[in-house]
């Protein structure tokens, strides 16, 4: 079990995901757009979220893998 953090237009929840070993970024920001759209992450239903929404975001993968954060890039960090 892990927990898919997703933040999107100053938003931010939480969602559990069953994930079966590594899962692309590609596919992660496919599956949290069909979570999205579909009302399934509580406080982050948005049906009209464009094909593209996440295209420019990046996952953090954080204690082993249990803890995803798809987010947006920052202009700073590393």
């Amino acid at each position: 079990m892990a927990i898919l953090n997703i933040t999107y237009n100053g938003l931010s929840a939480d969602y559990p995901i069953e994930l079966d070993g590594q899962v692309a970024d590609v596919d992660l920001k496919r599956i949290a757009q069909e979570l999205v759209r579909s009302g399934d992450v509580p406080g982050l239903h948005l049906p009209n979220l464009p094909v593209e929404a996440f295209d420019g975001f990046v996952i953090d993968r954080l204690q082993g893998g249990t803890r995803l954060y798809l987010r947006p890039k920052v202009p700073f960090g590393a």
